[in-house]
């Protein structure tokens, strides 16, 4: 007569942890719509919520994107202003920028009301997978676009405005062309002596603008870069600095905006690469020796794909190319881990009596 497993029985351990079968839980086609009809009203509830916070703040984040190219205009002399084309235009980049701000807030909670609904139909182990290396998804997803932010944008519009401005004003004698008679210089007013030449206008060049200036009162604000006119009492206009060179920037904010934001997007999926070289590793689509061996390929095209981010600027692509290597290399070393660290639990698995 047999007698009955022990704790410490194989076969009684493995009774008492049952393997998770799909097929016990699957639900109805009207439960799986139910169960998606729930997830997307919470997280389109929370995408509306956020997108009213987002109109609430959108000129301060207008403001944030806006800020490099400020900076970058009030280093080479040009006043920070943006301008606009379109009577919508403005209008229009505010319900961008509350939409980008509304899905940077509410997209975890979307993600997670997303997973909810998906990991019902997953095994365990793929389940684990998933929740293992989303957080290193997210955390790569967000270090490329403060990356641009940071560093590759003010870099990149400096480079622009330093080669744009510094197009020297060439006349018409040393373009091939003739030059136009000058215009007349203007004489002395009468009572003056004969022949006297009238002399420049000359505005007060201030740090910051004087308190209730007169109506009609101009002046310059050194800071800011511009002429300023009051036309009644608290009521001003501006006039913008230009270049001395043949060249002076009038940057759209649509189309400043627009880029900005299609460039830190790309930069965070770009950043994805250590993830994409594992996930090819792992189900055996490239081994990892081929992943070393084609690293001058690999490099080539990587360097034509920063090309393609940032173009027309070296400093820019190589502030790119380089962190893509890395990320690369990263890719192959998380790689060779994972699959050591299976081997060596397969090799234990098989030992175990």
């Amino acid at each position: 007569m047999s007698s009955a497993p022990t704790a410490t029985d194989p076969a009684a351990s493995t009774a008492a942890k049952p393997h998770f079968d799909p097929e016990e839980h699957r639900m109805t086609l009207g439960e799986h719509l139910e169960e998606l009809r729930k997830r997307l009203l919470l997280g389109f509830g929370g995408f509306i919520l956020a997108f009213i916070g987002g109109m609430i703040l959108g000129d301060r984040v207008v403001w944030f994107v806006c800020k490099p190219l400020f900076v970058a205009l009030a280093r080479n002399g040009q006043p920070p202003q943006i301008f606009f084309t379109d009577p919508a235009e403005v209008f229009m980049t505010y319900i961008k920028a509350a939409m980008i701000s509304a899905f940077a807030v509410a997209g975890p909670w979307m993600l997670y009301q997303l997973w909810l609904f998906v990991a019902a139909g997953l095994y365990p182990h793929e389940r684990k997978t998933v929740t293992k290396y989303l957080p290193l998804s997210l955390a790569l997803l967000i270090g490329g676009m403060v990356f641009l932010y940071t560093y590759v944008l003010p870099l990149m519009l400096e480079f622009f405005m330093k080669f744009s401005i510094g197009v020297p004003p060439y006349l018409g004698d040393e373009m091939g062309f003739k030059v136009p008679p000058p215009i007349p210089v203007a004489t002395a007013p009468a009572g003056a002596s004969p022949g006297a030449a009238v002399g420049p206008l000359v505005l007060p060049l201030l740090a910051e603008d004087p308190k209730d200036p007169v109506p009609g009162s101009v002046w310059i604000n050194a800071k800011a870069g511009f002429i300023k006119i009051c036309i009644a009492a608290g009521k001003f206009r501006t006039i913008q600095f230009g270049s001395e060179s043949a060249t002076t920037p009038m940057i759209t904010l649509g189309t400043y905006f627009a880029t900005t934001i299609g460039m830190m997007i790309a930069f965070g999926l770009a950043f994805q690469l250590p993830l994409v070289v594992l996930t090819l590793a792992r189900i055996g689509i490239v081994s990892i020796e081929t992943l070393k061996n084609l690293r001058r390929v690999v490099y080539f095209s990587l360097a034509i794909v920063a090309a393609v981010i940032v173009p027309d600027v070296v400093t820019g692509m190589l502030a790119l190319l380089i962190p893509l290597i890395l990320l690369y290399e990263m890719g192959i070393l998380m790689a060779q881990w994972t699959t050591r660290k299976g081997t060596l639990m397969d090799g234990e698995a098989g030992t175990t009596p």
